[in-house]
């Protein structure tokens, strides 16, 4: 019986597709459109299938639509804001393919922004031209979505089950073979798969600030590391510079396109302070961006946290409101505006360039286990992601992983008959494992955020190691979050405790230098040993 099983009160219903897609966004609703034609596909997302941190993603999606020279410069970019740990192979599959994949969005009627009949491109941080195309100005990641979305649904071979928590992989001899999960009536369901793909996203909600929706539980992560997946460079934690900062308000994203329209950064004093920071000034990679707010917000490491503001008033030539609706309605609820008004902000986690360990086509350590989006790492994000790079990743990788799953030789899915599991017991009140979560996040936040070094990350992996203890079971969605959020933050403070530099995302203040000679690899975790590697 697999571990998985376990986990469940009462005995599984055993059934099988060709196909298993764990999470809904871009990632997963691409690769399921390339499966469709070759079988039964099911897409399994833990709420409904428009949210996902795809739906999110406000900035844009960046793409080389001019040529090969644009495909250079692209290339060129990513590499440099991944600070030296960019798989070279990986940069190359996401820069070509993206036009591609792109023109696929357009075929299917994703409704980009135009100016003139020709498609609008914008600049964000760290790239050299305007190559970053937008949909309804600051809503690009959910009309992505929906485009998806709409084209799945039109597929008779793609089954979607929402509000579906997937609780664990099950694994014969290092084969995936399915997963155990838990529908919306409660049931729980072993679900067997010739095939299956982890696109369940990213990890925000580990922190206890972070632009990332509620989903954001590092469910696909966790779940591939228990089975036995390798997974790697855990550790780069992309902090978003800006999200909105209003006590009691929701750390909304703002998006980096503000600042590619000329939005300038202001401290408490409300002096532009990027200029002593970076040559690139608001423009900087985001975790330059993030880092100089932080220490402009506690000059001298101090334990006041002084306003930092995103200031347009003087960008002119634009409507802000047009440009920017999503943005400006959200600002309009707290009486704010963008044209007029000093908007208060600080960093947010936002984005996990780790994952689960794959191949340029999705591959994991595990037979027929797959990965594609934020939830996969294939090193094209090196240490630090180049802006709007995700949604781009998330269509090529997708596609890909798609199809690799129909062309590597996977054994037809087999539903098994299940042995009634052992029950476990229910530990904690909802009211229990809230406060259980939110301790663990303000631990993450204060000991391995933004700024870490070896007395914060020590003490936190202590802390981790005692909730271990107590951490909530169950047959809730909340418990199983809350073991996924565990298993999360203990990959991501070994990790940090292990690479002694200051690299992208990941800054040691006991180690601020970059450090070739040792750490020029990428972290690898795999069944308790980590070790470093060149991918």
């Amino acid at each position: 019986m697999s571990n998985a099983a376990s986990h469940a009160g009462t005995t599984p219903v055993p059934e099988a597709v060709d196909y298993l897609v764990i999470g809904g966004g871009v990632a997963g609703l691409r690769a399921a459109l390339t499966l469709a034609a070759a079988g039964r596909v099911l897409v399994i997302t833990k709420e409904e299938l428009a949210e996902s941190n795809t739906a999110y993603a406000q900035g844009g999606i960046a793409v080389a639509l001019g040529g090969e020279e644009d495909i250079a410069l692209h290339m060129k970019d990513t590499q440099e804001a991944g600070d030296g740990l960019v798989n070279a192979l990986a940069a190359a599959v996401l820069v070509e393919q993206g036009p591609l994949r792109v023109r696929e969005l357009l075929q299917w009627g994703t409704a980009f922004d135009r100016e003139g009949g020709e498609l609008m491109r914008t600049r964000e941080g760290a790239h050299s031209l305007p190559r970053i195309l937008h949909a309804h100005g600051d809503a690009t990641g959910r009309e992505i979505a929906e485009s998806l979305l709409r084209t799945v649904r039109s597929q008779p071979g793609i089954t979607l089950a929402e509000w579906t928590t997937c609780i664990d992989l099950i694994v014969r001899d290092r084969r995936v073979i399915g997963v155990t999960a838990l529908d919306r009536e409660g049931r729980i369901r072993n679900i067997y798969a010739c095939a299956t793909l982890i696109a369940s996203g990213g990890a925000g909600q580990v922190f206890a600030d972070t632009t990332n929706p509620a989903v954001a539980t590092a469910d696909g992560i966790a779940m591939a590391y228990r089975a036995g997946a390798a997974v790697a460079d855990m550790e780069f934690y992309q902090f978003h510079p800006t999200a909105f900062a209003l006590p009691g308000a929701p750390r909304f994203l703002l998006s980096e396109a503000l600042r590619g329209e000329g939005a300038y950064l202001l401290n408490a004093r409300h002096e532009r302070f990027m200029p002593k920071y970076h040559p690139l000034l608001e423009l900087a990679p985001r975790d330059v961006v993030a880092r100089a707010i932080t220490r402009e917000a506690m000059p001298a490491g101090g334990k006041e946290h002084l306003p930092v503001y995103l200031d347009m008033r003087h960008v002119t030539g634009i409507d802000l409101a047009q440009r920017f609706p999503g943005i400006s309605a959200f600002l309009a609820k707290y009486d704010l505006a963008l044209a007029k008004d000093l908007i208060p902000v600080r960093p947010a986690a936002h984005y996990l360039m780790g994952g689960v360990l794959t191949d340029v086509e999705g591959r994991t350590s595990l037979q027929g286990l797959y990965a594609a989006g934020e939830a996969a790492c294939t090193g094209v994000h090196g240490a630090n992601r180049l802006a709007s790079n995700s949604l781009l990743e998330g269509l090529v990788f997708g596609a890909a992983a798609g199809d690799a799953m129909l062309h590597d030789e996977n054994d037809p899915a087999m539903a098994e008959a299940a042995a009634p599991p052992r029950s476990p017991a229910t530990t904690h009140t909802p009211e229990q494992t809230e406060k259980w979560i939110a301790n663990l996040r303000a631990l993450m936040w204060k000991h391995a955020g933004l700024l870490r070094g070896f007395q914060g990350l020590e003490r936190a992996h202590l802390a981790l190691e005692e909730m271990a203890f107590d951490i909530p079971r169950g047959h809730t969605r909340r418990a199983v979050e809350a073991r996924n959020l565990h298993q999360a933050a203990m990959l991501m403070v070994e990790s940090a405790l292990a690479r002694t530099e200051s690299r992208g995302a990941h800054f040691r203040n006991d180690y601020p230098a970059r450090d070739d000679a040792n750490f020029k690899k990428h972290s690898v975790l795999e069944r308790g040993q980590l070790s470093f590697v060149e991918l």
